[in-house]
């Protein structure tokens, strides 16, 4: 029965798209990618063919989709022998359909993967997390982090991106890669193990992108990683471990979130979510000079804003739309800068948008 329902939606899906359906394109990397955040139950609802027709009619051409979540659950059902199972969820009902159907529209698939925020391993195993006298140590959001001085903990997302190459995703973003905010305030609290990794926060994250982009190269994948926008315009963000330069020199593609409102006065700009034309223009300079710097720089791929900030009061946000997505669009291209993604954490984009503002 399973079957012959594949089927019907398969021929469904051919009449909403027939003629990206009928050709299967390749999905190498294309020259600029830009693309969209995709949570892992979007690819599951009707809102997925919404966001194939985005990318259809537009500029876009490239997909984030979660394969490890904020949770920590794998979000597709793997092999019962999979060392994942256990954290396994299906969002992803059907990977191998998902997979052909963005060949099938000529879409870049990147696989992000959540690296240390991870609440079911730490449940799973403490030991490999913070803990208290009480506990199991929760940030004030109640999530749960795994320690990034363990090899043991690279080793388990190494793997988890494994799963999703295997997929046939063409690039491997981590998020996620650092301590929790602010940590530098409660470590002295925390009861955890540093007894296998000689260094400090900067050099643990450093070492974990190094190695990862090693385990991954026989694969023949892209590597990416988020970053903080912050961590790009003081030396280093030590307190979380990021450190823009050294992370950048180990990577293929480095992604700064800076989402307008996520910033407090800087650049000269008072309140940044109402000027995001002037925020992303101040951002991409002060990135671009550090990027100089590196011998054998990243593509830089930042994180852009497609949400309204509504949360930070009357008189310090502006609604977002068209016209602001195209400004930080534009601003990036005014440095030079042609590649981007963008957030909507409900998947809902702005419609009518001019990817190519310049």
């Amino acid at each position: 029965m399973r079957k012959y329902i594949l089927v019907i939606f398969v021929l469904i899906l051919s009449c909403v798209f027939p003629y990206h359906a009928m050709v299967l394109s390749s999905t190498d990397v294309q020259e600029p990618i830009r693309g969209i955040y995709v949570n892992a139950p979007t690819t599951s609802k009707p809102q997925f063919h919404d966001l194939l027709s985005l990318i259809k009619n537009t500029d876009l051409n490239a997909m984030v989709i979660d394969i490890k979540d904020d949770q920590g659950h794998l979000t597709f059902t793997p092999a019962k022998n999979s060392p994942y199972f256990s954290v396994s969820r299906p969002y992803i009902l059907n990977p191998s359909f998902l997979m052909n159907t963005l060949k099938a529209n000529n879409i870049y698939p990147i696989a992000r993967i959540v690296v240390f925020k991870d609440n079911m391993l730490a449940a799973k195993n403490p030991n490999l997390s913070f803990k208290t006298t009480q506990g199991l140590w929760k940030n004030p959001r109640g999530d749960s982090f795994t320690n990034p001085f363990l090899k043991e903990v690279w080793d388990y997302n190494i793997g988890m991106a494994v799963e999703a190459i295997k997929l046939g995703f063409k690039e491997i973003q981590f998020d996620y890669v650092r301590f929790p905010e602010r940590f530098e305030k409660v470590e002295m609290q925390l009861i955890y193990d540093k007894s296998t990794f000689q260094g400090d926060r900067v050099t643990a994250v450093s070492e974990f992108v190094k190695y990862a982009k090693e385990q991954l190269s026989p694969y023949n994948v892209k590597v990416s990683v988020d970053v903080f926008g912050n961590a790009t315009v003081i030396p280093e963000a030590s307190g979380i471990g990021q450190n823009f330069t050294r992370i950048a020199e180990n990577v293929d593609i480095i992604s700064a979130m800076i989402y307008p409102s996520h910033w407090t006065s800087i650049f000269g700009i008072q309140k940044p979510d109402l000027e995001p034309y002037r925020l992303v223009e101040g951002y991409a300079k002060v990135e671009n000079e550090r990027l100089k710097k590196i011998t054998n720089p990243p593509i830089s791929r930042p994180w852009i804003q497609d949400f309204t900030a509504s949360y930070l009061g009357k008189g310090n946000y502006k609604v977002y739309g068209k016209t602001e997505v195209e400004e930080q669009i534009r601003a990036l291209h005014s440095q030079g800068i042609n590649e981007f993604l963008l957030w909507n954490a409900a998947n809902n984009y702005t419609p009518n948008v001019d990817y190519t503002p310049y």
